[in-house]
């Protein structure tokens, strides 16, 4: 299976999640159930790290983007296998501190951000904090100078390096205009970079780091894009320390994550950690570090949500199978994000039997309200426990009580 790994596999034509048959699993704890690996979580971070072995002597920092799923004992993982955390807002702050990661491994990178956001982000100490635009330092200079005077506040300069990628438009984070033509709100545009940085200092903070984000989903043909992003993010770095600013790092985002289906050509995370750390090497910058902000990459194959078919209805040649859960309850991307897919497998018997064309129904008062639409799946009976899988990453942390559904329970494994 294209999708098999530490966490899914088959045995005697079932899904097994690690050793746990997943219809005893949803048995047990009941569905509709969110279940996650820790396995495939170090594993994947394992990966992402081993990635740089041999490329580079520079410090390497994972900041895991916890807006993925912020689930305590993930965090908590996490932390202990030495990740840092991307935090976009003063609640994940809190709730990165809860778990145990001290404020020297959290980053900070808001938007949009009020004062009291910038109170609290500010009030902890070696915390790092991303300037999204250089308007932003107005209002940080007022937060500063009224109760944090002579407080040392690292800062770094997310910019926007006029190069997006992302597999839908409302994911595209860089750029002047998405795919579709939404004015893209993220960074500082390429010719307020440097007069960024300079404000930044005039204002008593201490610049540290540049960073950009792209966008999210890449594929293979995003590749050349990125690496042209990354020549620009090299140039830019070169440009802001022969004005005088110092950097200690440079972040290069996220954007990477799982194969969510069998078609989709995974992009080489191997090959793009190589590009970046030749780059680097050629360019003499002389930083320390190396960040990375991966979210999807680490948790999204390491989940799945299962939910138990009520019963199979047929409607003008139209074939459901209708399930005990809701999309905007447990996996809302499909009804948010066009050509978002999440792979559907029947735990009970994987791909046995005849095959129809399936729209997988949730319980919603919304037509758009499908896991899956038209599949070719064996025909799956009532009772049977159907495994909607990458399930992991931005599914329980974009869940709502839509129609006043409950969210579901989460397990790991």
């Amino acid at each position: 299976m294209w999708w098999a790994n530490k966490f899914l596999n088959v045995k005697e034509k079932k899904l097994y999640l690690g050793d746990k048959d997943a219809t005893k699993v949803a048995k047990a704890h009941g569905t509709p159930l969110y279940v996650y690996s820790k396995t495939q979580i170090l594993s994947n971070f394992s990966a992402l790290l081993k990635a740089f072995t041999g490329k580079t002597s520079l410090e390497i920092k994972l900041y895991y983007a916890m807006k993925a799923n912020p689930h305590q004992e993930i965090l908590k993982i996490l932390k202990e296998a030495g990740a840092c955390i991307d935090a976009v807002s003063p609640g994940e702050v809190a709730e990165a501190l809860r778990a145990g990661f001290s404020a020297d491994r959290i980053f900070f990178t808001g938007t949009s951000v009020s004062a009291e956001d910038l109170k609290l982000v500010f009030d902890q100490d070696d915390l790092i904090v991303n300037i999204d635009a250089v308007e932003q330092l107005e209002l940080m200079k007022e937060v500063r100078e009224r109760w944090f005077k002579h407080k040392k506040i690292k800062v770094a300069v997310r910019w926007n390096p006029g190069i997006g990628r992302g597999f839908n438009s409302k994911v595209v984070t860089a750029g002047e205009k998405t795919y579709d033509g939404m004015p893209i709100k993220f960074g500082v545009e390429e010719k307020k970079v440097i007069q960024t940085f300079a404000r930044a200092s005039q204002y008593g903070f201490t610049p540290a780091g540049l960073h950009y984000h792209l966008g999210s989903g890449w594929t293979r043909q995003d590749f050349e894009a990125v690496k042209d992003a990354v020549d620009k993010m090299i140039q830019k770095a070169s440009e802001v320390q022969k004005q005088g600013f110092s950097l200690e790092f440079l972040d290069f985002g996220g954007g990477f994550g799982p194969r969510y289906s069998s078609d989709q050509e995974k992009f080489s995370v191997k090959e793009y950690v190589e590009y970046i750390c030749q780059k680097i090497k050629k360019s003499n910058l002389g930083i320390k570090t190396i960040a990375m902000e991966p979210g999807k990459y680490l948790v999204g194959d390491a989940g799945v949500l299962l939910v138990k078919v009520e019963y199979l209805k047929k409607s003008y040649e139209n074939l459901f199978a209708c399930v005990n859960a809701g999309t905007f309850n447990t996996v809302p991307r499909p009804a948010i994000y066009s050509g978002a897919y999440h792979h559907i497998v029947n735990c009970s018997h994987i791909n046995y039997g005849k095959k129809e064309l399936i729209t997988v129904a949730g319980n919603l008062c919304e037509t758009g309200d499908v896991f899956g639409k038209e599949i070719e799946m064996p025909v799956p009976k009532r009772g049977d426990i159907l495994a909607v899988l990458c399930a992991g990453a931005y599914c329980k942390s974009m869940a709502s009580n839509f129609n006043l559904r409950e969210i579901p329970k989460e397990i790991i494994i």
